[in-house]
């Protein structure tokens, strides 16, 4: 059996808008804030010129190799098995704490309506979305177009009715912390922009995947980075970079100043948008490990097809499982620094990969600029992230070295 292709541009450019737009701005941007003062902005533009390039990457790599596995499949056939595996393991790192930060921002923001336990609540979205996502690719995607839809849609009723109230005097000082502070936010921030390329990690379930790809990502990178700074501006001028930094929930914060009644309707809007990326990060999740196990780099187990729905169920289970079981025990911060440490490699490698292309469908300055700063940007992350994503990549050679014995 094979997976079904029954994607098209649309379904494909809200993926990629449903995972780019969810917690990095409703639940980072707070952090971020506190790092970076005002030149938040400044952060976000570097996060956006950074990501492009490296989407740039992803979109001929998609033209030329139409796979289900994303960046794992670039490197396993374009660099070696090996690297192959490092960027498939790296991914796996990075989004299962990614499902762990979204899901405790859906958590945070569902107690400002219902006072339920976070660590409770958390694991619970995982699980409950790990059943979507069982039902098969299409449905998962209607249920994140509308997804999309709707956060869009508040997104653009916070813009709209909070930018007439900016207040100037948020933006003084600008650069509280210089330009450590800048690049130290642009570091974090980049977390906001980690599900670009997510629709080629479903490729095969794609329409013209060749054609419907590289369009799908410059789409979603160009609406979403849009969002993200008229989002931010309006914040930071309503509320200043010190309450936001302050909060766990900054976009309902920064609505309070125009009414109770905004920040209810941000907060929902929240809850949908952290809904759609931890969909969509599930999605991921389950079709690497697929990938990875029809390589044999992961046991068997995962490339087993739902004999109806057509889809890697064991996959999707064991990943849904897996976000539930780190979410009730890790912490936001650190959760957001680890993710962006495998992140940042794993497009490093992906950019390494596009180099060797024999024939680039873009200059090849785009893909060695793409591989730079993302390494530059790995030293503006804590020293917690590079230990425990070091631990984490070690343990990964161990154990290709040992399954390659075995």
């Amino acid at each position: 059996m094979e997976l079904k292709k029954t994607l098209g541009l649309f379904d494909a450019t809200a993926i990629g808008i449903g995972t780019i737009i969810g917690a990095g701005i409703f639940v980072v941007t707070g952090i971020a804030a506190g790092l970076a003062g005002p030149a938040l902005l400044l952060s976000l533009l570097i996060g956006a010129c950074i990501s492009a390039l490296t989407a740039l990457s992803f979109a001929e790599l998609a033209t030329f190799i139409p796979k289900e596995g994303g960046g794992y499949e670039f490197a396993h056939e374009l660099i070696s098995p090996f690297a192959g595996f490092i960027a498939g393991w790296l991914w796996l790192l990075s989004n299962v704490v990614v499902g762990v930060v979204v899901s405790i921002g859906f958590a945070s923001y569902l107690a400002l309506f219902i006072p339920l336990p976070v660590r409770v609540v958390a694991p619970l979205a995982c699980l409950a979305v790990m059943l979507v996502n069982y039902l098969g690719a299409r449905e998962s995607s209607l249920v994140n177009n509308a997804l999309v839809t709707v956060k869009l849609i508040i997104l653009a009723f916070f813009i709209i009715s909070g930018i007439g109230a900016v207040k100037p005097e948020n933006f003084s000082p600008f650069m509280p912390n210089g330009a450590t502070g800048v690049m130290q936010g642009a570091a974090l921030i980049f977390f906001a922009y980690t599900g670009l390329a997510r629709i080629t990690i479903i490729a095969e379930e794609v329409k013209e995947p060749g054609k419907t790809i590289p369009r799908a990502i410059i789409l979603s990178l160009l609406v979403s980075t849009a969002v993200y700074l008229l989002v931010s501006f309006t914040a930071v001028g309503l509320a200043g970079y010190r309450e936001l930094a302050g909060s766990g929930s900054p976009l309902a914060s920064a609505a309070l100043f125009e009414s109770k009644n905004a920040a209810a309707l941000i907060t929902a809007g929240a809850l949908v948008a952290t809904l759609s990326v931890l969909l969509t990060t599930l999605l991921g999740l389950s079709r690497v490990s697929f990938a990875m196990a029809r390589n044999n780099d992961l046991p068997g187990f995962f490339v087993k097809l739902h004999p109806e729905r057509a889809v890697p169920y064991n996959a999707v289970l064991v990943s849904g499982f897996a976000m539930a079981a780190f979410a009730a025990f890790t912490d936001l911060p650190r959760a957001a620094a680890i993710t962006n440490f495998a992140s940042l490699l794993y497009y490093a490698i992906v950019n390494y990969s596009a180099l060797k292309l024999e024939k680039p469908a873009y200059p090849r300055i785009i893909s060695v600029l793409g591989l730079v700063t993302c390494v530059m940007l790995l030293f503006f992350l804590a020293r917690e992230a590079w230990v425990t994503g070091g631990a984490v990549l070690l343990a990964g050679m161990l154990y290709y070295h040992l399954r390659r014995r075995w």
